[in-house]
């Protein structure tokens, strides 16, 4: 699987979720707007400024566009896919978050004038969660650059004396990471028609759609990381949970061919073969630990077996 192309899935339908709340909701409160919606506010908070009904809906939909679009180009032409991400993301939350205020704004109002005051502290909250959410993202994507070196053709690594080198790799799903993006942007939608004003607040639908987003955020990718201390398998964007094997622990490590169907299904899977966390079928880490197998679907598995092997028999020779 290429790296990145479960961000380039996930931005590609946070773009258009995105495009389909911004047209969604000031369409969806139609009947209760005035011909023309007040749009701008004055430093004091009261209305100057308007736009037609399509005006409000087509001016935020092209502005997105621009960005997702442009950010897209960039993000292909140049090594930034982390910060590509942050700025859809954040760009994402401030539009809908604005949309969203301007229809709770003008919502059973007569006459654009008319509309609620916008609240500084309101202006100021969109802005903070859509800087958090650029952080945040650009936090998940730092990763650091191991070094790589050349495989050998056995189990083990021969490595020089005193050097210390570890291996790093990851898998995507990018079904799973999709799932997630569109539960996820239905809690938005959600959350969103309950804060205009349109209906109340549905926790029970609003609260099972952001657990099974996360849920499913948290299974949609993984890492693998061998150094001097072992095995570390992380989950999600953040690497949480993670799960970690010490090297007296460790019996020995290899690189094994399996399917979902040997497997039992994508995920976290327990079967006769012992653990596995398949995102997709393929080469995958295997270490016997502790009595039992564990295996995880990862790129370029031989190498950080061989390394892992040398590490162990680094340890048992001490």
């Amino acid at each position: 699987m290429k790296h990145g192309g479960g961000a380039s899935w996930g931005v590609a339908g946070w773009s258009a979720g995105i495009l389909v709340l911004l047209v969604a909701i000031p369409l969806a409160a139609e009947g209760r707007l005035p011909q023309r919606l007040a749009t701008h506010w004055s430093g004091a908070g009261e209305p100057d400024g308007s736009m037609p009904l399509w005006g409000a809906v087509l001016v935020p939909a092209l502005c997105w566009l621009v960005v997702a679009v442009g950010m897209v180009i960039l993000g292909r032409r140049t090594d930034a896919a982390r910060e590509w991400v942050a700025v859809v993301l954040a760009t994402g939350f401030l539009l809908v978050g604005a949309q969203a205020a301007i229809v709770r704004a003008n919502l059973d109002r007569t006459d654009w004038h008319e509309a609620r005051s916008m609240s500084v502290w309101l202006v100021v909250g969109l802005g903070v969660a859509a800087c958090a959410a650029g952080l945040i993202t650009w936090l998940s994507g730092r990763r650091p650059r191991t070094p790589r070196e050349a495989a050998t053709d056995g189990p083990v690594m021969d490595l020089p004396q005193g050097q210390r080198l570890m291996w790093f790799s990851r898998a995507a799903n990018p079904w799973i990471q999709g799932a997630s993006a569109a539960t996820g942007l239905a809690t938005v939608a959600a959350a969103l028609v309950a804060v205009t004003g349109l209906t109340g607040p549905s926790w029970r639908l609003i609260v099972p759609l952001a657990v099974t987003s996360v849920v499913l955020l948290g299974c949609g990718s993984v890492e693998a990381r061998v150094s001097e201390q072992g095995l570390k398998v992380a989950f999600g964007p953040f690497g949480l949970p993670a799960l970690r094997w010490s090297l007296k622990d460790i019996d020995s490590a290899r690189s094994e061919h399996r399917t979902a169907a040997q497997s039992g299904g994508w995920g976290y899977r327990l079967g006769p073969r012992g653990t596995t966390v398949m995102l997709r079928g393929g080469e995958c880490l295997v270490i016997r630990a502790r009595g039992r197998d564990f295996a995880v679907s990862v790129d370029d598995a031989e190498r950080g077996a061989a390394l892992l092997n040398t590490w162990v028999a680094q340890r048992a020779s001490r």
